[in-house]
């Protein structure tokens, strides 16, 4: 490319010339291509190590004048392809013109005027374009990437390092290149090339460790090997990135969505030296995800900027220092001393937002009110105006309230009727009749126990004082630090949680501590409009909720009748209507039970939202891998807290038993529900770090009795039992029975254990828990777990096609992993297709991935046997429409190995019929046949022929004689005779039937015609290109091909009729011509032998039929029988003439043959008398693609293709058989492990190929 010129001080130490004239020399670095010794090798690791430029571009051109030291650099190429197109053109436009300057500098002035001006139209031509981001250095350290790792442009680079990789013992410098999918590295060091390629899909496990053999060092394992990276200059930044991006290869595992970038990042104020805006866009992704974890925002809440300042606390009477945040919908604060304050202001409450006075004890501050007339006042803003007015762009956006200036609060249960006013409660009714879910629903307002209690006698008792001080202690909090989301949360709001709270604001806080309560402001109607979507939908999640509604709670009564029930179904099917990812999971129904106990409907439904999607991430999809995660994250904990009691329980295999249903239900499930409540009040406010801590704290109490523990069992049933006895003695409500411990009660229950008690005991000894801490060992477990996941669905997908295919399973395990590959490459480069369209996570394994054609065409290419040269790509198309059984453009995995497993390990028999089905409908689509007029017609023809309703399975599709049409028209009459006494067993009979699987004969194939078997004799001449015993093949072929198409000429004389003339006698082929004529499609027929009940013999035997008069002379006769057991020998040494072609020619140009008696025709080894045996083989142009039969020098009628004529697959059979080596190659069977460990070892993509006409060598020597 041509490039801004630049001066070159030295142009000769490390750099070859190749051209040269007075004016310009090209250059080509050393090193590169053939040759270049021992300086070659000092030069190419001198630019691996520094990263120069010229690993990318090795030639470049330099402008030189005679009187000056000083070179310019005006163009530099990858290839020389490249550069010699640079360099024609100096010669051709510049060189005569400056040969006539006189001055050198005026030589150098024109050229680079020049250079430049063809730079800036370049640029003008690419304005249409998107802009690069990136700065020059990077786009030039992305595209040595591909160069050196052959990635297609879709992949992008996210960042580069220099480091160290140990290779073995010795320590190889080089660059470590992140991209979106692959971690890669190179080096180069005086000849020895060390390249690295890694999916960061394939990562099992990723840390940072210091160790005396790798100080500061990256540990990167797989399955089969461990890669240790040393000596970066910032270990902690790209340890980050390396999380990040295992992270997102983690996400597209589980949910098979490529990576997108975020169109919506702003563009950087300047172009930022080695940082792209892929980094960029990871970056901010990280910030965004912390910030909307720090305060319980939504997932598409994105944080504009931060900055520091301080916070007046009314009361506390000071100012806090802290950060305060600024998102599109939020300003957040929170103090730099944990736990102290906590602020979150939706900027829908926001109603004046300015500039206070400054002063030397308030400098910079800015005042903010809300609607419900609290006010908040930030000081110490570094940057006051350009605060303020992007506070004020945000508040522009922000769609105006619905409700006015009446606070949120006083409409929660309500907003589902709030978007909609309604002028009477008559017309209200009326509106809401019919609807599943309206505000006249007792759920609709209040929560279940509410609602059940509200007619209980007011209770005076100790228990119910205590309650009330509760709700006063809460009542004073709320006037002190305020109410609603704008509430200042301190240490003080978390003791307040901890002492339990009380049960008629248990609702509120719940809603107020998740972040649930913004999204339900900001949704009003949603749910409503949800439940009439939902309700009347039938799915598998609809099918199992109805299963588990009677399960949920049975022993609250408020769960025992219909209203109850009745919420739980809208809640359960709407969010399942939400979020078809999720769906339904069992334990779902226990905790949204306990949540419609204390809140409304709508209230309910979006605590769950909260719950599923961002308090417990992926606890509820199909494979729980959340809890899992957690699982593993506990065991660590354990070991680290409770290392004595790991080692133990771990023998006995308990954890991992116990902590599934704990952290699932919540301890809803486990513990009583008094006791069980108040975890969840802490939950919501502290998120998971509690149900650690709660969990460790039970197993410390029990540590004793666990370590003298023999078995699992005994070990479970003291956790029970101490669970069981967790009690809450401060409730007011009356004991709901627990069924769990009214059946592992003993003779001597355990002494009582108060759960205040055991959440403050979790708090003394567990409390230095941090959030951070725990998502960093998710990340670690993460890994583990979905690797896990993924080994396991190959061992179910290998364990259900054992039965269904000849491989062995380490086969099967290999096929797999390469085609799971084939569907990952989509969501790394794209396809035709979403892969999370072709991913149902609800199908059994083996149908889970699914593959377009371009990637069938990949594998097909790699794997398959039956390679045909230029012919293959056709193949392959046919096969994938064979496969294709529901004609979704796409084939699975248990499809996929049918085909092939038919190709590999099948008898010659199942080879053949698979060969034979390729060459029918619907795998020989229309746009194959050699004409669409021919297609059209093949497709419409009114003749009786067989359809296809299935790929694989035709055995529905039988050969019809006369004699059984005889016998169905008689079923068909008593049929109608009762057609008025049916009745359901009749109609299941019929489905039973229909759905009964029959074994496919080869009797039930259908008939080929002449257009479908020319295209099986150009398949099978492909298919020997580069056999051994090629010549003997195509001798094969060609007396094969002679034989069926005599064998279709007999047919077509029993299919034609007695009746039928011949419009003319054909001619003996003179020529065969190139252009194409249109001929008529050819019907599917049948040939059956005349029966008794038939009509006279096809042909009289006393008569021929009349000739034209005007037809040239009939051609030669047909040639005398041919034994077909002993085949003649083939002479190499005669030249191999057009057998086949000429054998088609003249079987469709052949005059009538002679009379054939009955028994002739019912005898079909009498039809071998017209096999045509050629002396040679076949030669390599005989069959072309767009070749067409025709006879003489003009079309007639009869020439091209013959409609009525047709073989069965018995035919075909029955006269491969008389070829011994078409019999050999059908029946040997083929190992596919070689061709998968060529295709395992060959990388995704192919490297890029500069041009056709590149020269040298460009690797280096190792």
């Amino acid at each position: 490319m041509w490039i801004h010129p630049e001066e070159v001080l030295l142009a000769g130490p490390l750099w070859v010339s190749e051209r040269a004239n007075p004016f310009f020399i090209l250059q080509r670095r050393r090193g590169h291509g053939r040759g270049g010794g021992l300086s070659g090798l000092l030069v190419g690791t001198l630019d691996v190590v520094l990263d120069s430029s010229a690993r990318v571009a090795p030639y470049r051109i330099l402008l030189q004048t005679a009187d000056s030291q000083l070179f310019w650099s005006v163009a530099c190429g990858s290839s020389r392809k490249e550069i010699t197109e640079h360099w024609d053109w100096l010669e051709a436009n510049l060189l005569q013109t400056v040969s006539i300057f006189d001055n050198d500098q005026d030589v150098t002035t024109f050229v680079k005027g020049k250079i430049l001006g063809i730079i800036a139209e370049e640029k003008r031509l690419q304005q249409g374009e998107e802009p690069e981001e990136d700065c020059g250095k990077f786009r030039e350290a992305e595209l040595k990437m591909r160069r050196l790792f052959g990635m297609p442009e879709e992949e992008k680079l996210v960042n580069y390092y220099s480091c160290s990789f140990w290779k073995g013992r010795v320590p190889r410098q080089g660059w470590l290149y992140l991209s979106i999918n692959h971690l890669c590295f190179y080096s180069f060091l005086l000849g020895k090339e060390v390249t690295l390629v890694v999916q960061w899909s394939e990562v099992t496990r990723l840390e940072k460790n210091a160790t005396l053999v790798f100080p500061e060092s990256v540990r990167v394992s797989t399955r089969h090997s461990e890669h240790f990276f040393s000596m970066f200059i910032n270990i902690n930044d790209t340890f980050r990135l390396m999380e990040q991006l295992a992270n997102i290869a983690m996400r597209q595992l589980l949910d098979n969505e490529a990576f997108a970038a975020d169109r919506s990042l702003p563009k950087a104020c300047k172009t930022l030296r080695n940082v792209s805006a892929l980094k960029r866009d990871l970056d901010a992704r990280a910030k965004n995800e912390r910030y909307r974890t720090m305060f319980r925002l939504t997932q598409d809440e994105r944080l504009d900027g931060h900055t520091d300042c301080t916070l007046w606390t009314p009361f506390a009477k000071m100012h806090v220092v802290g950060q305060l945040f600024i998102s599109n919908n939020y300003v957040c604060f929170n103090s730099r001393e944990e736990d102290l304050c906590q602020l979150i202001i939706p900027l829908r409450e926001v109603s004046i937002v300015e500039k206070a006075d400054s002063s030397s004890v308030l400098p910079c501050p800015v005042s903010i009110s809300t609607k419900n007339k609290m006010n908040f006042l930030f000081a110490n803003l570094r940057d006051r105006d350009f605060l303020v007015q992007r506070i004020s762009d945000f508040l522009q956006r922000t769609p105006d309230s619905c409700w006015g200036d009446t606070s949120p609060l006083a409409l929660i249960g309500h907003s589902a009727s709030s978007s909609v006013p309604s002028p009477s409660s008559a017309g209200s009714d009326s509106a809401h009749r019919g609807r599943h879910f309206h505000p006249g629903l007792p759920t609709a307002s209040q929560g279940l126990l509410q609602l059940y209690q509200q007619d209980a006698p007011e209770d005076l008792g100790p228990k119910a004082m205590k309650e009330k001080m509760k709700e006063e202690a809460w009542n004073i909090h709320f006037s002190e630090f305020g109410r609603g989301v704008c509430m200042y949360r301190t240490s003080r709001t978390r003791e307040l949680v901890l002492n339990g709270i009380p049960e008629c604001l248990r609702g509120e806080l719940w809603l107020l501590f998740s972040g649930a309560q913004n999204e339900m402001a900001t949704h009003p109607g949603y749910y409503g409009d949800l439940v009439e979507t939902a309700m009347g939908v039938c799915s598998l999640a609809t099918e199992e909720i109805e299963r588990d509604l009677h399960r949920s709670m049975p022993e609250h009564r408020a769960f025992q009748n219909a209203t109850g029930i009745a919420a739980l179904r809208r809640v359960l099917t709407a969010y399942a209507h939400r979020n078809p990812g999720i769906g339904y999971c069992q334990a779902m129904n226990i905790v949204t039970s306990v949540l419609l106990l204390y809140c409304p409907e709508e209230e309910a439904f979006w605590l769950l939202v909260a719950l599923c999607e961002r308090m417990l991430p992926d606890y509820y999809n199909t494979r729980v891998v959340g809890a899992l995660v957690d699982q593993g994250v506990f065991e660590d904990l354990t070991q680290g807290f409770l290392p004595l009691l790991y080692e133990h329980m771990q023998q006995l295999g308990v954890i991992s038993t116990i902590s599934l249903s704990w952290f699932l239900t919540l301890f809803l499930s486990v513990m009583p529900f008094d006791s069980a409540v108040l975890l969840v009040d802490c939950f919501f406010y502290e998120g998971i770090k509690l149900i650690f801590q709660v969990a460790l704290a039970v197993l410390h109490d029990n540590m004793d009795a666990l370590l003298s523990c023999s078995d699992e069992g005994e070990a479970m049933t003291i956790l029970g039992r101490y669970l069981d006895n967790v009690v809450n003695k401060q409730t007011v409500a009356p004991p709901i029975p627990h069924l769990h411990a009214l059946l592992t009660s003993g003779d001597t229950p355990p002494p009582e254990i108060d759960v205040f008690d055991l959440i403050k005991s979790s708090y003394e000894r567990f409390g230095s828990l941090r959030s951070d801490i725990i998502e960093q060992m998710r990340f670690k477990q993460r890994l583990k777990v979905i690797q896990s996941l993924e080994d396991t669905a190959k061992r179910s997908v290998v364990r259900a096609m054992m039965t269904e295919s000849a491989f062995s399973i380490e086969e099967l395990e290999e096929l797999y992993c390469l085609f799971k590959a084939q569907h990952m490459t989509s969501c790394y480069w794209g396809s035709s297709s979403s892969a999370a369209e072709r991913h149902d996570p609800s199908l059994p394994y083996l149908e889970q991935y699914r593959i377009d054609p371009a990637q069938f065409l990949q594998l097909f290419t790699a794997l398959a046997p039956w390679l045909c040269g230029g012919h293959t790509p056709s193949l392959a198309a046919r096969l994938f429409r064979l496969l294709d059984q529901n004609q979704d453009g796409l084939v699975n995995f248990k499809e996929f190995i049918t085909g092939l497993s038919g190709m590999c390990h099948g008898d010659m028999t199942e080879k053949l019929k698979l060969l034979y089905k390729l060459h029918l409908p619907p795998a020989l689509c229309a746009e194959e046949a050699e004409s669409a007029l021919e297609a059209t017609h093949f497709f419409t023809e009114d003749e009786p022929r067989t359809s296809f309703l299935s790929d694989l399975d035709i055995s529905g599709q039988q050969e019809v004689t006369s004699g059984e049409e005889g016998k169905d028209e008689g079923a068909d009459s008593e049929e109608k005779k009762d057609v008025q006494v049916k009745d359901y067993r009749y109609y299941l009979r019929m489905w039973a039937k229909e759905k009964e699987q029959r074994t496919e004969t080869i009797k039930d194939l259908p008939r080929m015609n002449q257009e479908q078997f020319i295209e099986l004799c150009k398949t099978l001449y492909n298919m020997f290109s580069e056999e051994r015993e090629e010549q003997q093949l195509y001798h094969a072929i060609a007396t094969v091909a002679s034989l069926l198409l005599r064998i279709g000429e007999v047919g077509k004389k029993f299919n034609n009729g007695g009746g039928r003339k011949t419009e003319a006698a054909q001619a003996p082929p003179t020529a065969y011509q190139a252009p194409p004529t249109t001929v008529q499609a050819p019907p599917t027929t049948y040939l059956t032998p005349p029966t008794d009940t038939q009509s006279p013999p096809l042909v009289d035997p006393q008569t021929t039929p009349p000739a034209d008069p005007e037809a040239p002379p009939p051609g030669p006769k047909a040639p005398p029988p041919v034994n077909l057991e002993a085949p003649p020998p083939v002479d190499p040494e005669a030249p191999p003439p057009d057998a086949l072609c000429r054998a088609l020619a003249e079987a469709q140009l052949e005059p009538a043959a002679a009379q054939t008696s009955d028994e002739e025709a019912r005898d079909d080894g009498s039809v071998s008398s017209y096999s045509v045996v050629s002396a040679g083989s076949l030669a390599c142009e005989d069959i072309a693609d767009d070749m067409v039969l025709v006879g003489g020098g003009q079309q007639r009628p009869g020439s091209g293709l013959d409609a009525d004529w047709s073989i069965s697959f018995e035919q075909v059979l029955a006269s491969l058989l008389t070829e011994p080596p078409l019999v050999d190659y059908f029946e040997k069977k083929t190992d596919v492990c070689d061709k998968m460990a060529a295709c395992k070892a060959k990388r995704a993509v192919q490297r890029q190929i500069s041009s056709a006409s590149e020269q040298e060598i460009t690797q280096h020597s190792t």
